[in-house]
């Protein structure tokens, strides 16, 4: 089965950027230092860049700043030249890279707080995530969890890879639109991803094209009403390529879809996950009874009203952990803040759902 570009054996480069032409959209030619170029973030949530570098520091703070925290070394430097090329676009909770080091590099990372794929164009990736070494090539590519201290150990110098970061909270909310009620347990992916054929080709593709249009100055993909569809068929497309434990759920599209009162008070939690909803408010929001409000959460949510709430309020208290300082913050402020009183069993609740403590997520935020 021919590559993304025609080529047999897996996802082949093409001399180009993210799909895009032999220089990078936008790129400056890489000197000595870094340079970088392309378009900037647009009103759609729109962030796209060029970078080039030979400076191994200076490569590194890019990926911290688009991707995570990192640490970077060249492995073997006489072998091949360091020459970063990142071009990169930011868009909604996805960030799509076209990335190459030119030298074989390896990093280390500690919990990515983000789904992770990492698909080679060419040469390969020797990565490891709390169990044993995982190989990235351009028939697999790897799916990396939020959760797990994350190591590359080998990044070989031919290698040019399709690497794109998902928010882990969006995907999980789109995921629970698709099925119709709210996952419980982690959502965690098999680490492969066949790329060589099928729908693990077929993402890969649409992905790069994405980035190549949004990247773009003038692409119809920088703009809000083109961008927020294609985020979300680009989170549905992950859904359907790879393999997790809804997957099955995801074949059936004829099940049936949540009524509009849900909808209205599962949407109003969303939209003010801070607010003191009650049942009977809620109800009010969806314009039915509290009885019948009680029974349709229970049918097409899989839990009560007031057991959403905390659900949201769980998910917007992760996403503080990780975005704070550990030495200012605490967990049972923040808990406490999100109405979470007993610390007990929100931290039981917490782990259940993430499959971490909340300080776990603390110590590992950035």
């Amino acid at each position: 089965m021919g590559g993304a570009d025609g080529s047999p054996g897996g996802v082949g480069a093409s001399s180009g950027g993210v799909g895009s032409s032999s220089d990078g959209v936008g790129a400056s030619s890489g000197g000595a230092g870094a340079s970088s170029g392309g378009a900037g973030a647009s009103s759609g949530g729109v962030d796209g860049s060029c970078f080039r570098t030979r400076d191994v520091d200076e490569a590194r703070e890019e990926l911290d700043a688009r991707y995570y925290a990192n640490r970077m070394d060249v492995v073997d430097r006489e072998r091949r030249p360091f020459a970063a090329r990142f071009d990169t676009v930011a868009l909604g909770p996805l960030v799509i890279g076209d990335l190459s080091c030119g030298a074989d590099v390896r990093m280390s990372f500690g919990e990515l707080g983000a789904y992770h794929l990492n698909a080679p164009l060419s040469g390969r990736m020797e990565m490891r995530q709390g169990g044993s070494p995982i190989v990235a090539t351009t028939g697999q590519a790897l799916l990396l969890d939020p959760a797990g201290d994350t190591y590359l150990d080998r990044w070989t110098g031919d290698c040019r890879t399709l690497s794109v970061k998902v928010g882990a909270a969006e995907l999980r909310d789109r995921l629970e639109q698709l099925i119709g009620r709210a996952p419980q347990g982690p959502l965690v992916f098999a680490p492969g991803l066949d790329i060589t054929r099928g729908p693990g080709l077929s993402w890969v593709r649409f992905a790069r094209q994405v980035a190549a249009e949004a990247l773009a100055g003038e692409g119809l993909a920088r703009h809000e009403l083109v961008a927020r569809p294609l985020q979300e068929a680009l989170l549905n497309g992950l859904l359907l390529a790879a393999e997790h434990p809804w997957r099955e759920a995801l074949a059936h599209p004829g099940e049936p879809r949540r009524p509009a009162p849900v909808k209205r008070a599962m949407d109003a939690v969303r939209e003010r996950p801070e607010h003191p909803f009650t049942t009977t408010e809620l109800a009010t929001l969806a314009r039915v009874s509290v009885r019948r409000l009680q029974e349709s959460f229970r049918e097409y949510v899989g839990m009560s009203p007031m057991a959403y709430v905390r659900e949201v309020r769980l998910d917007r208290v992760r996403e503080e952990l990780r975005a704070a300082a550990p030495d200012e913050a605490s967990v049972s402020e923040v808990a406490w803040r999100w109405g979470f009183a007993h610390q007990g069993r929100f931290a039981a609740r917490y782990r259940e759902k993430f499959g971490e403590s909340p300080s776990a997520t603390l110590r590992g935020g950035r």
